[in-house]
């Protein structure tokens, strides 16, 4: 466990910089965002009230009043979310690759380490998924910041205030990274626990086999696609669903956990038997 935590340390502190400015470029961009979009839709209201006098009523049918959902589907508010999670994705195959390029092959002193070799999977994988962990924690800050913000700039009678769980509600990118009950938490991020497992996996097959194992690590991948959606397939095919949706989801689960077991299996083999220093 000593030896794990150091390398989770290692694996954290060779990406905190650039984690940090991901983190920075979400605060500033949503919040910069909610004061633009909050003295905008303001001064739009002033122009038509009192300059055009457009009634408060007649107003509201071409313009929505100022909520938090209006921040949620807006650009200022997505942009940078999606760009940490694109670097987050590119960094769970970056995340090995570093280790074998450059002029001081770094794998190897890993990989003579005095500990497990699977504890090197094992560390790249928590330091993900506690890396994601972190800027959700930080969105869910952020939220009810936002939300007090936009009742700072925005007089009550041009604003509707909606609860943080309602804002979230109506925008499907937000639901899917903050879900609605702790579940669903445990169904999203297992799903993408799983897809990081079998993805460590098809590395580890390229980088034991090279050539021949981007062949295989592609038929890991297939099959294990395969695998985890067999129950849809086989319905789909015989036209007839046999499951109840909780069955599915059992299923699935079940499913899920076996293939997160195979390939970390199969990855503790590769580590120890065919990448060598």
């Amino acid at each position: 466990m000593k030896n794990y935590l150091k390398l989770l340390n290692f694996e954290l502190n060779r990406f905190i910089n650039l984690y940090l400015v991901l983190i920075g470029l979400t605060i500033v961009s949503q919040i910069t965002g909610t004061i633009v979009r909050s003295k905008k839709f303001v001064s739009l209201a002033n122009t038509a009230i009192h300059k055009d006098s457009i009634p408060l009523d007649q107003f509201f049918e071409y313009n929505q009043p100022m909520s938090l959902m209006n921040l949620v589907s807006s650009g200022w508010f997505l942009i940078p979310i999606a760009l940490a999670a694109a670097a987050l994705l590119f960094y769970s195959f970056f995340i090995w690759y570093r280790d074998w390029f450059g002029k001081n092959t770094f794998i190897y002193r890993l990989l003579m380490l005095p500990t497990a070799r699977i504890n090197l999977f094992f560390s790249k994988l928590s330091a993900i998924f506690l890396m994601v962990l972190g800027l959700v924690a930080t969105q869910l800050i952020l939220l009810p910041i936002e939300n007090t913000l936009i009742k700072w700039l925005v007089p009550s009678e041009l604003r509707i205030d909606l609860s943080i769980r309602d804002s979230i509600a109506f925008s499907e990118f937000l639901e899917l990274i903050l879900p609605s009950s702790f579940s669903q938490f445990l169904i999203n991020y297992g799903l993408g626990v799983l897809f990081l497992t079998v993805a460590f996996t098809i590395i580890l097959f390229e980088r034991s086999f090279h050539f021949k194992g981007i062949f295989l690590g592609g038929l890991f991948g297939i099959a294990a696609v395969i695998f985890f959606f067999s129950p849809y397939l086989i319905e789909a095919f015989l036209h007839h669903d046999y499951l109840y949706p909780i069955e599915h989801f059992t299923l699935s689960v079940v499913l899920g956990t076996i293939l997160i077991g195979i390939s970390i299996w199969i990855s503790h083999y590769l580590l120890n038997k065919k990448v060598t220093v």
